[in-house]
């Protein structure tokens, strides 16, 4: 207990933590030494956030995807994944519905569509053109997650007006990488999101848990991810998906995920943290902010026939992935949802001081 107290009071004062240290931090059982870690996450996020959170909208627009990861729902191999394209129209008419019901950012996501992505440029100019379109219907800032996207790509994106770059490495430790994603060299997705700073947008990073890591490979993770300089970096349990080579892996319980938000907003005290709706929907929600989390994402309009990711249909139908019902969750914890303009206040002062990261 005094470890942690001194490790925990070595965070407050916004010391650097060694890797011994998170090592700690991450592997902590005890519900009341947890609680000490969460109680320090929570007042590092209030010094800089205060208690205010943001809101962000899913479009899943396609889940036609060209790749085999072993853990996606979605891979190419997967004859029983759902399956869609959305509509230019349709993906407009979304949009506008969740901008309506007061999200701060709309988050257009897809799998490596063929369409989009190996037809050239006629799918490039697909893709620009949606983008563009949603900005304009919308005004709201934008992530784009598209995958690996040729670097030509990049600055068409952010001109349409794409804010953010989101392309997940999941795993810094390249065997585990090539373990998850098949025949996707790790530098390359790494690079991509180097050269989408480069061309001055936002960028996200993932780490994906539950897939067979120790503790020495999520600090090593959480060291890239220090290394990238991510505007937002978020973390999300492996969910075992039908059809998958990963499907008869056990599932993890949240555990580990809630205290790498924790430590991440140690880490990351300025950064935006989310707490994702796709793993445990709503009932997951209070102890992922709990633990720091200033983002809640996944936000999917009911009805529409848009999947999740992690959790294709969970809470969607029901309503409870929505502004409406994530609000009342916010207010048990002490916290309530940003106004639209700090948000975009946020993106902006971001944007303008953002200095090219070397890869």
């Amino acid at each position: 207990m005094e470890e942690l107290e001194a490790i925990l009071n070595r965070a407050d004062q916004g010391l650097r933590l060694e890797d011994r240290e998170l090592a700690v931090l991450l592997e902590l059982s005890d519900e009341v030494q947890r609680e000490k870690l969460f109680a320090a996450a929570r007042r590092s996020r209030s010094r800089f956030f205060g208690d205010e959170v943001f809101l962000y909208g899913f479009v899943y627009f396609s889940t036609y995807c060209r790749n085999a990861c072993n853990f996606c729902y979605y891979r190419n191999a997967n004859t029983g994944s759902i399956r869609y394209r959305k509509s230019l129209a349709e993906v407009l008419e979304i949009a506008v519905a969740l901008k309506e019901s007061g999200v701060h950012l709309l988050d257009l996501t897809m799998g490596e569509d063929p369409y989009y992505l190996s037809s050239g440029e006629e799918g490039y100019d697909r893709l620009v053109e949606l983008v563009h379109q949603v900005k304009e219907q919308t005004g709201l800032p934008l992530m784009i997650s598209p995958g690996v996207v040729p670097e030509k790509l990049l600055p068409r994106l952010q001109a349409a007006g794409a804010d953010w770059y989101a392309c997940y490495q999941e795993t810094h430790t390249l065997e585990l990488y090539n373990r998850m994603r098949v025949h996707q060299p790790y530098r390359e997705r790494w690079d991509r999101k180097v050269a989408a700073h480069g061309h001055g947008m936002l960028v996200e990073e993932g780490l994906l848990v539950g897939i067979g890591e120790e503790t020495a490979d999520v600090v090593h993770s959480l060291r890239q991810m220090e290394l990238l300089q991510a505007e937002q970096v978020r973390t999300m349990t492996f969910v075992p998906q039908a059809g998958t080579p990963m499907a008869a892996r056990k599932a993890s319980d949240n555990r580990l995920e809630v205290n790498i938000i924790a430590v991440m907003r140690l880490l990351f005290p300025d950064r935006l943290i989310p707490a994702s709706l796709d793993v445990e929907g709503i009932h997951g929600l209070k102890a992922r902010i709990n633990a720091g989390a200033n983002v809640v994402t996944s936000i999917i309009p009911p009805h529409e026939g848009l999947a999740g990711v992690a959790n294709s249909v969970q809470d969607i139908a029901e309503g409870y992935r929505t502004v409406a019902g994530v609000t009342p969750v916010l207010a048990e914890c002490g916290l309530r949802p940003a106004s639209v303009r700090a948000y975009a206040d946020w993106v902006a002062s971001h944007e303008k001081s953002f200095e090219k990261v070397i890869g």
